[in-house]
Formats: structure tokens, C-alpha cells, sequence
């Protein structure tokens, strides 16, 4: 059986605009390689609801999982629960078990409890809270959405522990090999070896060392027999490679 499959959704204008380096996606990019689950697209939405709504009906549908990031925080901009919600037609209210998490965070803290803050216990009708174990107001999961905050280490956080909750399949298995040659005269034997083994993704990466052209090869799959096989065709291939 085919892995699952899985989209990212990242949510916000100030990664559009390049005030914020984007690396949550590449960060659950590896976490889902690791997991069995296959990763098929990426996206960057601004915030705004109907480009939100839509992004999440057709990623949804296409794919066994879509992860969200950005845009649950207690500020005006922040529209991403009501977004998913409307997209998966639930509706969208405070949650008791939501606010509670919140109460006895900012109590633990002698701090007061704002209406801002009771933003983030908007929880749409049938989700699954995602445990938020730095700052306590809790992702969710509604469906095969999966929603979670935006900042790296909250983010990081939460796939931590949504992750072994999921059914993943087999692990993804990398294998690499770098030569000094320009990406140009590895092409056809990179070509004839994908034609021999067509379930396996064999791809090339140029770059330039010490004013040389090389490339790194690297072979993926999760069949380690087919790995195998194949980077052993791959170092016959290219007998200087490291």
C-alpha cells in the first residue's frame, strides 16, 4: 500500500512579505519523511479568510492529511480557526475544555485572562485539541486537518506530539553520493538508472566548491532492497563519487 499522503498549509502576510523566514515547513517536511507519510505540497497563504477557506477545501480533499501553521494567536489577524472551520462546515465557538487549558495557564501566572487571549479557545464542534506543552493554547484537529501555531518552537511542539497519533507506512530511505562533475554530464545515466527503477525518486543537486561544479545524487525510497540495488548502480556509475 501507498503511504499516506499530506500537504502544508503556512498562514500569514509576514511570510509573503519576507519579514519572517519561513522553517516550519521544512521542519515537518522531515518529521513526515520519518513518519511514512508523503509530503506532496507546500503552500503559502496570505490572511485572508476566502483564500484560506479555499486552500484548505482543495488541499484536504486532495490529500490523506493537511497541516496548517500560522494564524491561531489572539490577535485580529489571526483567522485561521474560523477559516477551517467554515471550510469544513463546523461551527466555530469557545470551547470549555480549551478555556480551561488558558484559565489555569495565565492564573499559574498571576496574569488576567483577556478577552484577546479567550481567542484562542475558539475550538470548531468535533475537533481534537493538539496539546500545546510552551504556551498552552491548543491546536486542533478537525477531520484530516490539522491546525497549530505559527511560532517555530510552539509549532515544533505540537508535531511532536500530533504525530504518533497518526498512521504513518513505510519510512522513507535516503541515500546520496556527491561528484565533482557539472549536473549536465551526469543527466543520461541519472536517466537510464530512474528508467530501471522507476519506484524510487532519483534526483540531482548541483553546486559549486572551490570554483568546481559538482553535484549530489541521492537516491530515495522505502523499499531498502530497491535502495539498495539502486545506489549500488549509482556508485558503479559514478566510481569517484564520496
Amino acid at each position: 500500500m501507498p503511504n499516506p499522503t499530506a500537504a502544508i498549509l503556512i498562514i500569514g502576510d509576514e511570510i509573503l512579505s519576507g519579514r519572517t523566514r519561513e522553517g516550519n515547513a521544512h521542519y515537518l517536511a522531515g518529521q513526515l519523511v520519518e513518519r511514512g507519510i508523503t509530503c506532496r505540497e507546500i503552500r503559502v497563504v496570505p490572511d485572508d479568510n476566502e483564500v484560506i477557506v479555499a486552500a484548505v477545501r482543495e488541499l484536504s480533499a486532495a490529500h490523506d492529511h493537511l497541516f496548517t501553521s500560522g494564524g491561531i494567536g489572539p490577535t485580529h489577524d489571526d483567522i485561521t480557526a474560523d477559516a477551517v472551520a467554515e471550510a469544513m462546515g463546523a461551527k466555530l465557538d469557545v470551547r470549555e475544555d480549551a478555556k480551561a487549558i488558558l484559565a489555569a495557564h495565565y492564573a499559574a501566572r498571576d496574569t488576567e485572562f483577556t478577552a484577546a487571549r479567550l481567542r484562542m479557545a475558539r475550538i470548531p464542534d468535533g475537533a481534537e485539541l493538539i496539546e500545546n506543552p510552551v504556551s498552552a493554547a491548543p491546536g486542533f484537529s478537525l477531520g484530516n486537518v490539522h491546525v497549530m501555531a505559527g511560532v517555530p518552537n510552539i509549532f515544533q511542539a505540537m508535531v511532536e506530539g500530533l504525530l504518533p497519533k497518526l498512521t504513518g507506512g513505510a519510512p522513507m530511505i535516503s541515500r546520496s553520493l556527491q561528484v565533482l562533475r557539472a549536473e549536465s554530464s551526469v543527466a543520461d545515466d541519472l536517466r537510464a538508472l530512474a528508467g530501471r527503477y522507476p519506484d524510487l525518486s532519483i534526483g540531482s543537486y548541483p553546486f559549486v566548491q572551490e570554483g568546481r561544479y559538482g553535484t549530489n545524487l541521492v537516491l530515495r525510497g522505502t523499499d531498502p532492497v530497491q535502495v539498495d540495488a539502486g545506489f549500488a548502480e549509482l556508485q558503479t556509475a559514478f566510481p569517484e563519487g564520496t
